[in-house]
């Protein structure tokens, strides 16, 4: 038998040492697409493209963590461009795929991304469906995608939108990474409620992240953000606000919207949430921050 030298040894151990490791700098970008939908709010509510431009700044600037974020105002026809996201992410009047050209085919399209594990995230109306895109036993693609939806005009469950000058915004699943570094916020805003979970009720793989009592004349506790981890491995979130242009200014509120978006790209959510130091929203170019002539349902 021949013995070993002690150099011997010391090379046999060098790439158990040395074998480089990947760090988040070396690591590949996770894809990002933002989708913008039709609009025909008033200037300085929904403002669904400078949002979109506002994220995709965010995103674009988080510490230690790449994203290739795309803004798109059309679903992109370009199958190879699909296969590479890692989430996509919906602004607009309603859902925007049911307001887009071939929704059929695009629809099929986010289906086969969906199937393949990819995350979804829609913020305020962009979570809303119409009563006649739920089928007759009460089922609606994304309950399934991102966990629940909102339907104002759904008579088996409708939902309810109202702006009121006071709603607190309050963390129901503080374990959960979105909701890291989030504490409760007091919003001039529309939360949807009475938001739809499905036939029959939140189902066990969906989490409520956060509640408010709402509305204040006879309060209760509603969901208006939740997050879903699906059988496919995908994840998907919700979340009903903002409404109002300006409140992308409160930290807390951005801050779940950008932690849900990281974690459905299955990208690790820091301790603290995602901290971006915003600039001024007009650099965004909304076509106003101060929204006019705001009717107000309650204090």
């Amino acid at each position: 038998m021949r013995a070993v030298t002690p150099v011997a040894l010391l090379l046999a151990t060098i790439p158990l040492f040395f074998t480089p490791l990947c760090s988040a700098e070396d690591a590949r970008p996770s894809k990002v697409l933002i989708v913008v939908g039709p609009s025909g709010h008033p200037p300085g509510t929904h403002e669904v493209a400078a949002g979109a431009r506002l994220i995709a700044y965010c995103l674009e600037h988080t510490a230690r963590m790449k994203f290739d974020v795309k803004v798109v105002f059309a679903w992109p026809q370009d199958q190879k461009l699909l296969r590479d996201i890692s989430t996509v992410v919906f602004s607009g009047d309603g859902f925007p795929l049911a307001k887009m050209k071939n929704k059929k085919q695009n629809m099929q399209a986010l289906a086969a991304m969906m199937d393949r594990g990819c995350g979804i995230v829609c913020y305020h109306y962009a979570t809303g469906v119409q009563p006649n895109e739920i089928s007759d036993k009460g089922f609606h693609p994304l309950v399934r995608w991102m966990g629940g939806c909102f339907s104002s005009r759904y008579k088996q469950h409708p939902g309810v939108a109202r702006i009121f000058k006071n709603a607190t915004i309050t963390p129901k699943a503080k374990e959960h990474p979105i909701m890291r570094g989030v504490g409760p916020f007091t919003v001039h805003d529309e939360p949807y409620y009475n938001n739809y979970f499905g036939p029959n009720g939140m189902a066990a793989n969906v989490t409520a992240l956060a509640t408010s009592m709402l509305p204040p004349d006879a309060p209760k506790e509603e969901v208006v953000a939740w997050a879903v981890q699906r059988t496919d491995g995908g994840r998907g979130m919700g979340i009903v606000v903002p409404h109002f242009f300006k409140n992308w200014q409160i930290d807390d509120l951005r801050k779940v919207v950008l932690n849900g978006i990281v974690w459905t790209a299955h990208q690790p959510v820091p301790e603290q949430g995602v901290q971006v130091t915003l600039p001024a929203l007009e650099t965004f170019k909304p076509d106003a921050v101060e929204p006019k002539n705001v009717t107000v349902h309650g204090m």
